[in-house]
């Protein structure tokens, strides 16, 4: 028998995750699991040792995010393929996923064959993006984005913080606050800091931290 040809470093915090995508993979003999990381320092550690084919990557990792494993790993190789399989499906989890250098996006709610098809795919060298996702980042590119600063008073406000709280923690003023929280509430197009944060959420600017 031929030895596999896809070797597959799956990356997850979820230890019964990693064991299902092993036993999925298994089942076929083009390809096998390597290794498994369940932090995102982790994950850069072994991709620099094992060098695989693909790297499955979540995004929602303790120590070091899916984001910035992503940019870790592509600096320590531009050619790495990279599947993220997460369950975020914000449109801007999307944009921040591809632009870090992911191969492509897929929802853990999909079905295994068509996860096995998707490696197949990156394998070859093609990047398969589905329906969804192409028209997530669509409208996204209709939207405007947040600023920096105005990501983190979004964080803050999501915290419960108020304005002075805000500024503090920024160490800039009141008034300035006040204004991101105007500019953020028009970009998001949204009445009330309430709607600012559900709508955040929704699409993937900030999370919440369990």
């Amino acid at each position: 028998m031929s030895e596999p040809s896809i070797r597959v470093l799956c990356v997850d915090d979820h230890r019964m995750v990693l064991e299902g995508l092993r036993l999925i993979i298994a089942r076929n003999a083009d390809m096998e699991v390597i290794g498994t990381a369940v932090t995102g320092d982790e994950a850069v550690s072994l991709f620099r040792h094992y060098r695989p084919d693909i790297t499955l990557m979540d995004l929602q990792l303790p120590v070091l995010s899916g984001i910035e494993a992503i940019r870790d790993i592509r600096r320590e190789d531009p050619a790495a393929k990279i599947i993220v399989l997460t369950t975020y499906h914000g449109d801007e989890d999307i944009f921040r996923a591809m632009s870090a250098g992911a191969a492509t996006y897929l929802l853990k709610d999909m079905i295994a064959d068509e996860l096995l098809l998707t490696i197949r795919e990156v394998h070859a060298g093609r990047n398969p993006l589905h329906e969804d996702v192409k028209s997530r980042l669509s409208e996204r590119a209709t939207r405007p984005s947040l600023t920096a600063r105005e990501i983190q008073v979004t964080e803050l406000i999501g915290q419960g913080m108020r304005n002075k709280e805000i500024g503090a923690a920024l160490g800039i003023s009141e008034e300035t606050v006040q204004v991101h929280v105007k500019n953020l509430l028009a970009k998001l197009g949204v009445n009330d800091r309430t709607g600012a944060v559900k709508v955040a959420l929704q699409r993937g600017i900030i999370h919440i931290v369990q």
